[in-house]
């Protein structure tokens, strides 16, 4: 590596709007998200499934698919 070229590496606080907070590698010392692994719905498993549901079905009449 070139000396002088790169930023300082730091170990930064990652800060949720939910309160969650962990550490990680950045070239910031603080990291403000709004959104995190304790709170996305994907994650949490409270994802509304009712409108994937809707578009599957939706993809189904249009192309003719049968289901069992």
């Amino acid at each position: 590596m070139r000396e002088g070229i790169h930023p300082e590496y730091h170990q930064a606080k990652v800060v949720c709007n939910c309160g969650n907070e962990f550490v990680t590698g950045s070239t910031k010392e603080e990291i403000h998200v709004e959104i995190c692994s304790k709170c996305h719905p994907f994650y949490t498993g409270q994802q509304k499934a009712t409108a994937t549901r809707g578009r599957v079905d939706k993809f189904n009449r249009k192309y003719g698919v049968q289901s069992n």
